[in-house]
């Protein structure tokens, strides 16, 4: 009750704006990971189906995207479904399908990634996934690839260690053909394998979490051993573009030494 009056009065976005004014001045973070959960306590709290809730979430995800191009944040990861989501009913699987299809439909006829040259990739066991979302996914790779304006990186069937260990498997395959030899494997040759070798910066500088949990759960463990993390208390569905700056400006406020 109390949020919707602040929102009509026009209170919120008075403060948004106020808060843009605050982290421009600052260094922003120039990847930026971001783990969308909550969506279905976001439903069961108003006693919806669960579908709703990822509905929303999947029309949150499209607010993201243009926040991040208004700040000028040049690559954004977004955690959409993991290895081990495939455990949950397969109901609930099929619906998140069929919006992850449908988004995916959209977001290949969106304006902004020829305007902005956003290159998208999806990020994962992309062959885990149903037929017809691995083709759209490909068209929209394909159509972009040419682009180094931004970068959107779909996590999607997607597991840290699970990427950690399809990187193991290519480079002993290179190994065994030839191409590499043992003393050729180092830190930075094995990024170079990983799903995130495209980026120009692999390592988010700052990690967003929604709904309260405060943990990774699988979520670029190589790439986020220096990341910033910050958890925030609210279901993905209701996150709003203060919710980002106030976690822009947190990141801001850290002094950040990677371990010297």
């Amino acid at each position: 009750m109390l949020r919707g009056l602040l929102e009509t009065t026009g209170i919120y976005k008075i403060y948004e704006k106020w808060l843009t004014d605050q982290v421009k001045n600052g260094d922003m973070p120039e990847h930026i990971g971001v783990i969308l959960d909550g969506n279905r306590r976001w439903a069961a709290g108003r006693l919806l189906p669960i579908w709703r809730g990822h509905k929303s979430g999947a029309r949150k995800a499209q607010d993201l995207l243009e926040w991040c191009l208004e700040l000028g944040i040049p690559t954004l990861t977004a955690y959409v479904f993991s290895t081990e989501n495939f455990q949950r009913s397969k109901d609930e699987v099929d619906q998140i399908f069929a919006i992850v299809e449908e988004e995916a439909k959209r977001l290949d006829n969106d304006d902004r990634l020829q305007q902005n040259q956003v290159r998208v990739k999806a990020i994962g066991r992309i062959e885990l996934l149903p037929e017809g979302i691995q083709k759209i996914l490909a068209r929209v790779e394909d159509k972009t690839k040419g682009y180094d304006g931004h970068f959107l990186n779909i996590a999607i069937a997607y597991g840290g260690r699970a990427e950690i260990v399809d990187a193991a498997r290519k480079i002993a395959s290179d190994v065994a053909a030839g191409k590499i030899s043992l003393s050729d494997i180092d830190e930075g040759n094995f990024g170079n394998y990983l799903y995130t070798a495209h980026l120009p910066n692999p390592y988010p500088d700052l990690i967003v979490r929604t709904s309260g949990e405060e943990r990774l759960s699988n979520f670029l463990l190589w790439q986020s051993a220096y990341s910033e993390l910050c958890f925030v208390d609210v279901y993905w569905p209701e996150f709003r573009k203060i919710d980002l700056l106030r976690a822009i400006r947190t990141f801001q406020k850290r002094k950040r030494t990677y371990g010297y």
